[in-house]
């Protein structure tokens, strides 16, 4: 099975392309999602996210604001993240899965977790319009073009942007 890393930054349009490829019958893990049901499936994480960040679980937010904060946090969760990932990947059985992940691309815990990247992006200015923590956690996130196997450039309608994914899926299916 092929696992294709859909990253790109906030309000480019990842989540939009992953409901998409969801609605074709392809499995996608989303790893914001599956990161949050983390916090509540396994014992104890939040109480040891709270002890060794020193906050409280409610302030986790303050991450996009202190750089040590999210590092601990993620040496926290990325371990358990990536655990419940090659799970879910032993449970898929068709030709291509895809990943949903922002940060995935600069993390280097996550190298070999997939095997292609499909960069979804778009101008800055329809970014922030598109989502309102956009202009806030944009200098947040880099994005080496280089490194994306495929770009889908997000600037038009919707129904643009599902063509575009059609034709990138050509080359699977």
């Amino acid at each position: 099975m092929m696992t294709v890393l859909v990253t790109g930054p906030i309000g480019g349009g990842k989540s939009t392309v992953c409901k998409y490829l969801e609605s074709k019958g392809f499995p996608v893990y989303d790893c914001d999602s599956r990161c949050k049901l983390l916090y509540d499936s396994v014992p104890g994480l939040k109480e040891r996210i709270e002890s060794e960040l020193g906050i409280a679980f409610s302030e986790l937010g303050r991450i996009f604001s202190d750089h040590s904060l999210r590092d601990r946090l993620e040496a926290i969760v990325y371990p358990l993240l990536l655990e419940d990932l090659d799970r879910w990947k032993a449970g898929q059985h068709g030709p291509l899965a895809f990943i949903e992940s922002a940060i995935a691309l600069d993390k280097p815990q996550f190298d070999g977790s997939y095997d292609s990247v499909l960069m979804i992006t778009a101008r800055r200015s329809i970014r922030f319009k598109r989502n309102a923590h956009a202009r806030e956690r944009d200098p947040l996130q880099t994005f080496d073009v280089s490194k994306a196997d495929y770009i889908i450039l997000n600037n038009a309608s919707v129904e643009e942007l599902f063509g575009n994914v059609d034709i990138y899926l050509k080359k699977f299916i």
